[in-house]
């Protein structure tokens, strides 16, 4: 139904072939393709341990568990994010504290609401590096080095993207990334925990299965023949099919974020001059440019807006709706002071971006975006 829809996900021969290997092989649980990917993620983004997981969130539970983090505790996490962000916090018993975002210009989360939300209980940091825009990690880092806080960073957009040329991911404690069927790269299901310590990185690879000092893999190549169970831990593996498609995604990343960065820039120029709000157009490191946000003004119907949008084919979203307003959160939203979250995210609209999208695409989605815009205007 769309003439140009917001994402468009296409695999070929080469993700074809990796998992018919796969699948010939005889092999199918965690192993070694899924070691293999590890590495090749671990060269691609410079961590020094990376682990596939099921998905994002599992990656932020273990990174969350992984560093102590339990009932009692606070964690400081943006409200303009996927909900996996805070709710990976309360698996473990902690409580998320909401922090606002840095600007319309800038939508990650900002370093000196973090610290006004410091308290005695604070123990970690989540933030979300935005579209794959870098958060001021500078600051960041150093108020955390100040408060003794650790930092987990939801790199979930982020695959790809480089602050003062270090991967996005391995800036702070933990970093988990998101390999979702929308992602930059995609293993239809899947992600990855990445951190520079060691001893993190063994209570993450404990974690990650039951608990177990020794895996299926470990025993059928001979380095086993039983197990312990050292901590109750998760089934969070990935298997070899999705860590073939991951191998096969990784190697041709970075072109495919070139493209879009390419594509951000078109949007960028031609929508420079409008009323529209474009964020990260002035904006330190390097993007993966995992989505495209624009921000309506005030005086704009973003309903009716969507709505013109959707009947020139062109398909929009909403990233995001802020997750201390959803119902499950509405026993933290009355310590949530959060105006700039609140006020962009009701004006805030996702353009499509994806490799294959085209200039003249681009071109056509722009003229959707005035001509919707001019109709979605309300008095004043």
């Amino acid at each position: 139904m769309w003439k140009i829809p917001l994402s468009d996900v296409r695999l070929g021969t080469a993700e074809i072939d990796a998992v018919e290997a796969v699948l010939k092989g005889g092999w199918l649980s965690m192993g070694a393709v899924s070691a293999e990917f590890e590495k090749d993620f671990s060269d691609f983004t410079g961590a020094n341990f990376c682990f596939a997981v099921t998905n994002a969130t599992a990656a932020l539970h273990l990174a969350c568990e992984a560093l102590g983090v339990g009932p009692g505790d606070e964690v400081i996490v943006p409200s303009l994010t996927f909900v996996a962000t805070a709710n990976a916090v309360l698996y473990t018993g902690a409580t998320p504290v909401f922090a606002d975002i840095t600007s319309e210009a800038d939508l990650t989360i900002s370093a000196a609401a973090i610290e006004a939300a410091v308290t005695p209980r604070t123990k970690a940091i989540i933030v979300m590096h935005y579209a794959g825009y870098p958060c001021d990690m500078p600051a960041i880092c150093a108020l955390a080095e100040k408060h003794q806080l650790f930092i987990i960073e939801d790199a979930a957009h982020a695959a790809g993207s480089y602050l003062h040329g270090k991967h996005l991911g391995t800036l702070g404690d933990v970093g988990c990334f998101s390999f979702f069927a929308n992602k930059n790269m995609s293993t239809a299901e899947g992600g990855m925990v990445t951190t520079n310590n060691a001893a993190l990185a063994e209570k993450i690879k404990l974690l990650r299965s039951h608990g177990m000092t020794t895996l299926t893999w470990d025993r059928h190549r001979g380095h086993a023949w039983s197990y312990d169970v050292a901590a109750i831990g998760y089934n969070y593996r990935i298997d070899e099919i999705r860590a073939a498609l991951g191998r096969v995604q990784l190697a041709s990343l970075s072109e495919r974020n070139q493209k879009r960065k390419q594509l951000t820039n078109h949007y960028f120029r031609l929508l420079k001059d409008s009323e529209i709000g474009i964020p990260f157009m002035e904006h330190p490191g390097l993007s993966a440019c995992h989505i495209l946000p624009i921000v309506l003004p005030k005086n704009s119907d973003r309903t009716r807006f969507m709505e013109n949008m959707k009947q020139l084919g062109v398909q929009t979203s909403i990233h995001y709706p802020p997750v201390h307003l959803f119902s499950a959160y509405e026993p933290l939203r009355a310590t949530a002071k959060l105006p700039l979250t609140e006020d962009i995210a009701r004006r805030e609209v996702t353009l499509p971006l994806y490799p294959t999208l085209t200039e003249s695409q681009v071109e056509y989605v722009v003229a959707s975006v005035r001509e919707s815009f001019a109709s979605s205007l309300t008095a004043k």
